[in-house]
């Protein structure tokens, strides 16, 4: 079974969710046994399959770590918090984490773009 941890011991994502907002930014970090590498892969593309059918998904690109390392980054845009809040509580999103290798930590946290002058455009 997936085991979720909170991406800030602060603010849960359930509490982020509830504030309206948009676009969003999701990170999403996995962590998975290397001998589940093949099968977390099988399962995020299936699990992205639905999420791409969800109204406000914009897009998504998934990273994994360099040097043999089993950590993955998710980046999904999405047009608002609300729509991924409906798009996560779908039920068929919902039974597709169960096929997630049973060693698979996830942290998932909702951003925005900050603006830094000179630096970063909002």
């Amino acid at each position: 079974m997936v085991k979720l941890v909170e991406f800030d011991e602060k603010v849960t994502l359930a509490q982020q969710m509830e504030e309206d907002i948009g676009p969003v930014i999701l990170l999403n970090k996995f962590n998975v046994n290397p001998e589940e590498v093949d099968q977390f892969l099988k399962v995020f593309a299936a699990t992205t399959e639905i999420m791409k059918q969800q109204p406000g998904y914009i897009s998504a690109q998934l990273h994994r770590g360099i040097a043999g390392s089993c950590t993955f980054v998710n980046y999904a845009v999405w047009e608002s918090s609300e729509h991924f809040k409906r798009a996560v509580s779908s039920p068929n999103f919902q039974s597709s984490l169960a096929d997630l290798p049973p060693s698979t930590v996830m942290s998932r946290h909702l951003f925005r773009k900050v603006a830094v002058p000179g630096i970063c455009a909002e």
